[in-house]
């Protein structure tokens, strides 16, 4: 009888344990922390053409949607489409923001074209003229 309890007790610790350690390691968890700490954070899985990446940037959660195609030398992610989960969340991003992530990104996927959705699109199109001294 004994040995029955010490055998629960111990596989009961195993069991912590290694829960313990699947929840330090989930990649989720890690971009969760990073957007509450608005830092930046990539999760993608590369092997998985279908699965959306998402980021997280200065407290903004992003997600991209990636397409294959043809490159010179073989298949590859051509096209990326990224948006914010939050438009609210842009308050106080700037272009250098967003060439940031775009850098980012082409670091993983270089021969990628990205596009971003509204309203990043138009942010990114409006060029600010300056203005004509009087």
């Amino acid at each position: 009888m004994m040995w029955l309890l010490r055998f629960i007790f111990f596989a009961l610790i195993i069991f912590a344990t290694y829960s313990m350690i699947k929840y330090l390691l989930n990649p989720k968890r890690k971009l969760e922390l990073a957007h509450e700490q608005k830092r930046f954070y990539f999760l993608d899985d590369p092997n998985n053409v279908r699965k959306n990446f998402l980021l997280t940037y200065k407290g903004v959660l992003f997600e991209g949607e990636k397409y294959l195609g043809t490159t010179e030398n073989a298949f590859d992610v051509v096209s990326i489409f990224i948006w914010p989960r939050s438009t609210v969340a842009l308050k106080g991003l700037v272009r250098e923001d967003f060439l940031f992530i775009e850098k980012k990104i082409r670091e993983h996927y270089s021969s990628a074209k990205i596009d971003w959705k509204s309203p990043v699109k138009e942010f990114l199109e409006n060029r600010q003229l300056p203005e004509n001294p009087k």
